[in-house]
């Protein structure tokens, strides 16, 4: 929230020569955050002038340019600049007479780029100083011509200061205003909150004689009919209506009210449209003026029907939801409640009657709006965060007066609008003894009370406790809590201890989560890079990589997607990883070993997902509503992928590069399997994306748990990645449930080992994981260690057969191995592995 100084003294004692950095340090004090000061980016000389004279000459170029006798002092004075009392200025408008006052910016003044003014010769002319427009002072984006103070009703003295005369001399604190405060995106708001830092005398605008806070009198017609409200209450509790008539629209807005908007962030547009922009940030009150003349029939506020459209100011022609809060007339609607008018309503130059809406909405069905239709505004900012439901009949006030003082209209004396019941608000109980527990220190009764009472809380003290009712723009208190916190901000956050809290004993991470940090400590110790990614992707990407024969599985798709080229939930890890790969890789760093853990949403083929019913958000769902938004989730398993491409070792002297290849990923799994506790078995497979014979299946006990393979060519350069790339991945929640509670290490034995090799000739289509397996379960328990070591196809072998020869270590746990021990286990199991598969021993 910016807040120009000038505005802001109005309602608030602040001390003359206070700096922007003396009210930000107050503000912080009380909880804010300081985000920025905010100042015209001008200097001066810069003063009022008035043309004496000027003479238009015609260019080669086509333009036309006025060499101008403006004078800038009284006469027989002195300029600002030191010269003469009258300058000679080129000027390219042509919107002013001769006799005008207008602002001219001296040799030696800033204006806003910075651009600096200075003589200099141009179209034949020395032009000393130049004749200003509005955009060019930072006042707003016109620039049809040069500024006539006329124009604006300002008839100051020639040489006076400009700066000044236009309040171009403000400044602008702004804060950082958090969710649960929303009264302070407000002058109002912000003001109470420095006399609390302070002390200083809070004038409060928005106090008003209580008979203008009572039912309507009558006047403009206005319903509200709410049939589906989003919570137990409807969507407008409040609805005020204000008509002003004979307004003349094409009045200039006054300088200072630009100045002071402008320096807010709010663009100045006309001065109808400035008055509710200048009241909406006075009073935290969005308001919203409509053309008398353009509305058919009365105003009723009502949720939008299904196939409804409606044209926003900003031209957009939205269709509408159900749940949207609608102001209609009789041709339809005409605006978004809380979010945005509507075009064919909309007040502009030559509206001559207006009709003033201040109204209160429900801060969900505003958020819900906003958000739906992507349409965030100053007004949906207030209305989502709760505004002061008593002051809708005073902004409306506010703004009718206004625009009689500016745009000389006249105010019907009778009130239209709906009032629905009395605003009241639970009191709270607060313990006597409660705020000094919670914060930790020992404040006094009258401290407790006096700083409730201070935000405007009624407070009525009782036997042991306060009955505490807070303000109607403090929507945010509704606990004892919250109202500890309160005591414990204005008195001074310095005031609480800073001691460490102790932690309960018997708590800490899950076994499955200590499991997942080892898994990913492992992995990146091991030189993988940890690099997560959206879960969003394509429906072609899911049947790619979700599935082993890539054939279409029912995949989750978003109804508001962030990106609406990738609307679907993953059923792999791969796509991410891949993306992220293509991305290193195309700015320049082509070797990669990435790792990401996170869930896959896994849709069961004919399951219906999703709920219709919203539950309602004023309270936490009881358990059947829980449940029930639980089965409507597709299972969501956390996986665990690798990714390596490129080189494992780079060139370099002595050294000769070394791709990574499948091995790689090989490893990658194993050392997950390490750091699960597990034993991962790999077998020869086949998928969709992967090499047909570079692919492998992973399994626990005979259980599938992922997969493991080289990704096709095609695959690969379609994601822009030339050279080999490995992929594994494994569902993580399977490994670690395989794993149990607890690991236990194999004790080690002192004795030394017998090491044998053995070659065996199989058919070619026969895994070498298989042979593998025979011969470990044929060796028995003496069997420490069995590797593959060589894989031979060719001369000397019969066709369609190879040799594998597998190296393999015996120890005993009590005893040397004899030679014969060994052999008579290693023959064990050749036995199996030729009864199995057909397997001989190599001559």
């Amino acid at each position: 929230m910016r807040v120009p100084l000038s505005w802001l003294r109005e309602y608030v004692d602040v001390p003359a020569d206070a700096s922007p950095e003396d009210v930000l340090a107050a503000l912080v004090s009380v909880g804010f955050e300081e985000e920025d000061v905010h100042r015209f980016d001008l200097s001066g000389p810069i003063v009022v002038g008035q043309v004496l004279e000027f003479i238009e000459e015609p260019q080669t170029n086509g333009k036309t340019i006025r060499w101008c006798q403006v004078r800038v002092a009284p006469e027989g004075g002195t300029a600002a600049d030191g010269g003469p009392a009258v300058h000679g200025i080129v000027c390219g408008a042509g919107n002013f007479f001769a006799g005008d006052k207008v602002v001219v910016t001296l040799p030696g003044s800033v204006l806003p780029g910075p651009f600096p003014i200075a003589a200099r010769k141009t179209y034949g002319h020395v032009s000393d100083g130049m004749i200003a427009s509005a955009k060019e002072l930072g006042l707003g984006q016109e620039h049809s011509g040069i500024l006539r103070l006329a124009e604006l009703g300002i008839d100051a003295p020639v040489g006076a200061d400009a700066i000044s005369l236009l309040g171009l001399d403000d400044v602008a604190v702004d804060v950082n205003v958090t969710p649960d405060r929303g009264y302070a995106l407000s002058v109002r708001g912000i003001a109470r909150e420095y006399a609390h830092a302070t002390g200083g005398v809070f004038r409060d605008p928005g106090l008003r004689p209580w008979d203008e806070l009572q039912q309507p009198t009558g006047g403009f017609d206005v319903h509200v009919r709410d049939d589906a409200p989003i919570r137990e209450r409807p969507g407008a509790t409040e609805f005020v209506a204000r008509i002003v008539r004979g307004v003349d629209a094409t009045r200039p807005t006054p300088p200072w009210m630009i100045a002071r908007l402008v320096l807010a962030g709010v663009r100045s547009i006309s001065v109808l449209v400035d008055i509710t922009n200048y009241v909406m940030l006075e009073l935290g009150q969005p308001i919203h003026g409509y053309d008398l003349d353009k509305l058919e029939g009365g105003i009723a506020v009502r949720r939008a029907q299904t196939g409804e459209k409606l044209e926003t100011l900003d031209g957009q022609v939205r269709t509408l939801h159900p749940e949207d809060l609608l102001i209609t007339d009789g041709s339809g609607p005409i605006g978004l409640a809380g979010v945005m008018g509507g075009g064919a309503t909309e007040m502009s130059l030559e509206t001559r009657n207006v009709l003033i809406e201040a109204a209160t909405f429900d801060t969900v069905s505003i958020a819900r709006t906003a958000r739906r239709h992507k349409l965030p505004s100053e007004a949906s900012r207030r209305f989502e965060r709760g505004v002061d439901p008593l002051i809708p009949f005073v902004a409306a006030r506010r703004v009718a007066e206004l625009m009689r003082d500016l745009a000389g209209g006249t105010i019907d004396t009778e009130i239209g609008g709906a009032l629905f019941a009395t605003y009241q608000r639970p009191s709270i109980v607060l313990p006597a003894a409660f705020t000094a527990a919670l914060i930790g220190v020992d404040y006094t009764p009258d401290e407790v009370s006096g700083a409730l009472e201070m935000i405007g809380c009624e407070v009525v003290e009782g036997e042991g406790e306060w009955l505490v009712t807070p303000p109607s723009w403090r929507p945010d208190l509704t606990d004892k809590w919250t109202l500890a916190e309160e005591v414990a901000r204005i008195h001074g956050l310095d005031r609480v201890p800073s001691i460490l809290p102790t932690p309960p004993s018997g708590r800490g991470l899950t076994a499955v989560q200590r499991g997942r940090r080892r898994v990913s400590n492992a992995l990146a110790a091991a030189g993988f890079v940890e690099t997560p990614s959206f879960p969003f992707t394509t429906e072609e990407q899911n049947d790619l990589h979700g599935s082993a024969s890539g054939e279409h599985l029912p995949s989750v798709k978003l109804a508001n997607p962030l990106d609406g080229q990738a609307p679907f939930l993953r059923r792999s890890l791969v796509p991410g990883l891949l993306q992220t790969a293509h991305r290193n890789a195309s700015r320049g760093f082509p070797d990669l070993a990435l790792f990401e853990t996170g869930v896959v949403f896994l849709p069961e083929p004919g399951v219906t997902y999703g709920t219709d019913a919203v539950p309602p958000l004023a309270a936490r769902p009881d358990a059947e509503t829980l449940a029930r938004l639980d089965a409507s989730l597709p299972p969501q398993p956390r996986h665990v992928a690798v990714l390596v491409t490129g080189h494992r070792v780079v060139k370099q002297p002595g050294q000769s590069a070394i791709a990574a290849d499948l091995t790689d990923v090989l490893d990658a799994v194993r050392t997950i399997a390490s750091a699960a506790g597990v034993t991962i078995d790999v077998s020869q497979s086949r998928r969709a994306a992967l090499h047909p014979g570079r692919t492998g299946v992973l399994s626990i006990g005979g259980v599938e748990v992922g997969y493991v393979g080289e990704v096709l060519p095609a695959v690969a350069e379609a994601a822009d990645l030339h050279g080999r790339v490995s992929v594994a991945e494994l569902d993580l929640d399977a490994v670690l449930a395989s794993a149990g509670e607890r690991v236990v290490a194999a004790s080690l034995s002192g004795y030394p080992a017998a090491t044998q090799d053995v070659s065996l000739v199989v058919p070619i289509d026969v895994p070498a994981d298989d042979v593998r397996a025979a011969i470990a379960e044929g060796a028995g328990a003496l069997l420490e260690s069995l590797r593959l070591v060589d894989d031979y196809r060719g001369q000397g072998l019969p066709d369609s057969t190879k040799s594998l020869t597998f190296a393999l270590r015996f120890r005993a746990a009590d005893r040397t191995l004899t030679a014969a021990e060994a052999t008579d286990a290693k023959l064990g199991g050749v036995a199996v592995a030729a009864e199995r598969l057909g397997a001989r021993l190599r001559d």
